[in-house]
């Protein structure tokens, strides 16, 4: 299990599993914990009857007394509200927006960067265009260094780092065999010089041949992903469908869906005690999104390469949501759920009182799915990215931010709830409408600390 508390990247970027330091160690290591495949769900009781939109997330019926544990073939497609609804914007928005802008694009210029600072402006949102997020993000992700000096650095080795791991790991083994192969013909040439002789053949080991049923043949690792690499494909045509950035046949949209495959079957590779989750791409298509849109044209052509670190870098606070052997542990999903219920508690106990005894809508009939997938599914794109901008940049960490926001969204709809029944609240939390983001954000923002809260250091 992952210990709250400072985390130490390891040299193998995505590698988010103690002990799972070496691609050569999977032989020897643990089996995963999940299935490949499985998927995360939320909890709906039995004896309900909630009426749902087509190409809604929809989830399977389980009992009122069933365990989040009992994760089985529960996500399905959910349609988000429509991305290009917009309300009007005041000339103050105007000039505040421009404002920010100009503030951050002042502190990105300089040569020792104010992370604190760059913390507070995005708290109230980065303005969209000019690569701003991008560069925001990767900061508050500490992906980039407040030193600029370092950054062309930094990136380059990072970049390079994830090209040699697709290589070694989402090639074939044939495919990987001739690539070293060509490179060691090549390097030999370059010692020896441009001199005619007879070519050399490559053997093949009996373990390297694609019929080998050897667990310590490559290709036997290469076939046991295929079965998680048709998860993938499933769930990324399925991601963001109403976005032609995600979806569609354009070699665009394409594109993207390959990036983002990469990164999750690579994620899946190194970190066999998690593998992929559905609902992983949730959490990955926010963040792809925003460095492919970066105005700078070489962050925008290795947004793969930033994303992956990126999306591990944000996954390792969450990780343990993933991991059901943890559920009922001090980092599970359950001991989060509970600390979400004690915030509402200490900040409306009436409130509190209706949905714990009243109706006995739990935390875990609703807000499963917001904290494991970063409230992903629960608002348009653009409102996800403003929310996201005041989860990286929160000082006591995501998970502080995110409870907060999850309270929120709750109180802000006490009326609501205290008139409805357990069915009509179920529904309405399941399928939260439409909302002010900044008032639900200043909302969260002014709640009473969660104080049972540990947030990680990125």
């Amino acid at each position: 299990m992952l210990k709250k508390g400072k985390l130490k990247l390891p040299d193998r970027l995505g590698i988010l599993v103690p002990g799972f330091e070496d691609k050569e160690e999977e032989n020897g290591g643990s089996e995963p914990v999940f299935e490949s495949g499985e998927e995360l769900e939320i909890m709906e009781p039995n004896g309900v009857e909630l009426s749902h939109k087509e190409n809604e997330y929809e989830f399977d019926d389980l009992g009122v007394n069933d365990t989040v544990g009992d994760k089985v073939d529960a996500f399905r497609t959910r349609k988000r509200p429509d991305k290009n609804r917009s309300g009007q914007v005041s000339v103050m928005d105007v000039i505040a927006a421009e404002e920010k802008r100009s503030d951050l694009e002042h502190e990105f210029s300089q040569k020792e960067i104010n992370l604190e600072k760059v913390k507070r402006i995005a708290n109230k949102g980065v303005p969209d265009g000019g690569g701003l997020r991008a560069t925001a993000w990767k900061l508050l992700l500490c992906y980039l260094s407040p030193s600029r000096d370092v950054w062309e650095k930094e990136l380059t080795e990072n970049r390079q780092k994830y090209a040699k791991l697709k290589e070694e790991l989402l090639l074939s083994p044939s495919a990987y065999t001739r690539v070293r192969a060509d490179a060691m013909i090549s390097a030999e040439l370059s010692r020896e010089g441009d001199v005619a002789g007879p070519l050399k053949r490559q053997g093949i080991s009996h373990g390297d041949h694609p019929l080998s049923v050897g667990q310590a043949s490559a290709w036997d690792h290469y076939f046991k992903h295929t079965e998680i690499a048709e998860q993938i494909d499933r769930d990324l045509q399925r991601t963001h469908s109403d976005m032609k950035f995600f979806s569609g046949e354009s070699s665009f949209s394409k594109k993207n869906r390959e990036a983002m495959r990469n990164i999750l079957l690579l994620f899946a590779k190194l970190n066999p005690a998690i593998c992929y989750v559905q609902g992983m791409n949730e959490v990955l298509a926010p963040i792809l999104y925003v460095f492919s849109t970066d105005t700078d044209e070489q962050n925008a052509l290795n947004a793969e390469a930033d994303s992956f670190s990126c999306f591990v870098r944000l996954l390792s606070d969450s990780v343990d949501h993933f991991c059901q052997q943890l559920d009922n542990s001090p980092v599970g999903i359950l001991s989060t759920l509970s600390r979400l219920a004690k915030l509402l508690k200490e900040n409306d106990e009436e409130l509190w009182k209706h949905l714990e005894f009243t109706t006995q809508v739990k935390p875990q009939f609703y807000a499963f799915r917001w904290i494991t997938l970063l409230l992903s599914q629960e608002f348009n794109f653009q409102s996800i990215l403003r929310i996201w901008d005041s989860l990286l940049s929160n000082p006591f960490g995501v998970q502080d931010m995110l409870l907060r926001i999850c309270c929120a969204m709750l109180l802000c709809m006490k009326s609501r709830l205290l008139r409805g029944d357990f069915a009509a609240n179920l529904r309405l939390l399941q399928h939260y409408p439409d909302i002010n983001i900044e008032h639900l954000l200043q909302v969260a923002q002014d709640l009473s600390a969660d104080t049972s809260s540990c947030s990680l250091s990125l």
